[in-house]
């Protein structure tokens, strides 16, 4: 099967336009649907039925039908009839997004928060109020693609650093200067954790500001929820903290934490902010009840992290190389994207369904399934996913994955460490 792109007969460079537009479709189409995925979907394949074990879903809390945010809802939109379609630039007074603004920003020790559209309009939106060009960005390699979104819209001059290296980081800053640092604090791929207390050391003795992308973290970690950054006693090192709500919060908007007196500035220059609508009532509602759960419900937390910590303890157990997660993301990586299609069809086969992970989010030759860990999982479910992931190691080849010799090696290297220290 090709694609074609009709053009107007009387359009010649309409046609060379829309010709290139069906050449980029079919290269997709035959370079990576029929070569590498030998005809079948990396993306699609069977849906999760009732005894599913579900870990695709980011709602780590297991908070999403929550009866009292439903509630907030209904009674939101039944007592609101006077709803404002328009650019959140134009509310100003006691609003009950204001409100809320208030509330997020009190919550997690910020001067200031913003409510916007997504995660990902916040990062943009923030990074584009904050640099230009001839500003240097510093960015982690792992870290989400909203924020080299924003740096390109920006301007900006983007210096990448390797993941979780501050070693390099170093380098980067001593040769480019003083600039914005940009990390997440839990990286969404492989659940790995920001070594936060480092780079934003090293960041303001350079001079630079930082962002902390807190999406992974803000509900599941820190004190009553309020995130990595509160935990490890940062917040007053930090210059921005953005977020996803569409995470633990599990609903969808944004958010920027920021000093005091930068809100206003955002809105007159952050384009997402300017030109996109604002929250309506009932989205408000819902998270304003979603942060008193948060707050009050410690115990989600505390399951999230046990089942987490079960995970992957059997999952290495069974010689699956999940070093790199620290959190409720945990990553399965097979590596090429037909290894990884094979991997999530005998995941299903299992009836266990995770996210895949592929190009553009991956490098190439590092797609995984990702499985997000939440607080309903059942002890049945954990040894239901266990026991399905040792049942498919040989069907899959993970003995033979890239994954799994890197932490062979790895193991080899520090058996051949201690034998020459003597330890």
């Amino acid at each position: 099967m090709t694609f074609s792109v009709s053009a107007r007969p009387d359009s010649d460079s309409g046609s060379s336009i829309r010709q290139h537009l069906g050449e980029r479709m079919n290269a997709f189409r035959i370079d990576r649907w029929q070569t590498e995925w030998k005809g079948r979907h990396i993306m699609r394949g069977l849906a999760p039925g009732r005894s599913s074990v579900r870990l695709i879903s980011n709602d780590y809390l297991a908070i999403a039908n929550h009866p009292e945010i439903v509630q907030a809802q209904i009674d939101a939109l039944k007592a609101t009839g006077d709803s404002v379609l328009m650019s959140g630039v134009f509310l100003h007074g006691d609003t009950p997004q204001s409100s809320l603004e208030s509330r997020f920003a009190k919550w997690t020790g910020m001067h200031e928060a913003i409510l916007s559209q997504s995660g990902y309009a916040a990062n943009v939106g923030l990074l584009q109020s904050i640099s230009g060009p001839g500003v240097p960005v510093y960015i982690d390699m792992h870290a989400h693609a909203s924020l080299w979104e924003g740096i390109q819209s920006a301007g900006a001059e983007a210096h990448a650093w390797r993941h979780n290296d501050v070693a390099h980081l170093r380098r980067q800053l001593s040769a480019h200067g003083a600039g914005v640092v940009c990390v997440d604090s839990v990286y969404s791929t492989n659940g790995s954790v920001c070594r936060l207390r480092e780079i934003i050391e090293l960041a303001r003795s350079m001079g630079c500001m930082v962002i902390v992308d807190e999406s992974h973290s803000l509900g599941t970690h820190g004190p009553h929820g309020a995130g990595l950054v509160a935990q490890l006693g940062l917040t007053s090192q930090v210059d921005f903290i953005t977020a996803s709500l569409a995470k633990a919060f599990a609903g969808r908007a944004g958010l920027v934490l920021c000093p005091e007196g930068f809100s206003d500035y955002f809105w007159f220059t952050a384009r997402p902010a300017i030109f996109s609508s604002c929250l309506l009532p009932h989205e408000l509602a819902a998270l304003s009840k979603t942060l008193d759960i948060i707050i009050r419900d410690d115990w989600r937390r505390a399951a999230v992290q046990k089942n987490a910590d079960m995970v992957r303890q059997g999952l290495a157990d069974l010689g699956y190389n999940v070093e790199a997660s620290q959190s409720q993301i945990i990553a399965l990586e097979a590596g090429l994207e037909y290894d990884t299609l094979r991997l999530r069809e005998a995941l299903e086969g299992q009836d266990i369904f995770g996210s895949v992970f592929c190009a553009p989010a991956t490098p190439k030759k590092r797609s995984l399934v990702r499985m997000s860990i939440n607080a309903s999982l059942t002890v049945e479910d954990i040894e239901k996913l266990l026991h399905g992931c040792e049942v498919i190691r040989d069907q899959v080849g993970m003995w033979a994955w890239p994954s799994t010799r890197r932490r062979e090696n790895g193991a080899k290297a520090l058996v051949g460490l201690r034998s020459v220290s003597g330890l």
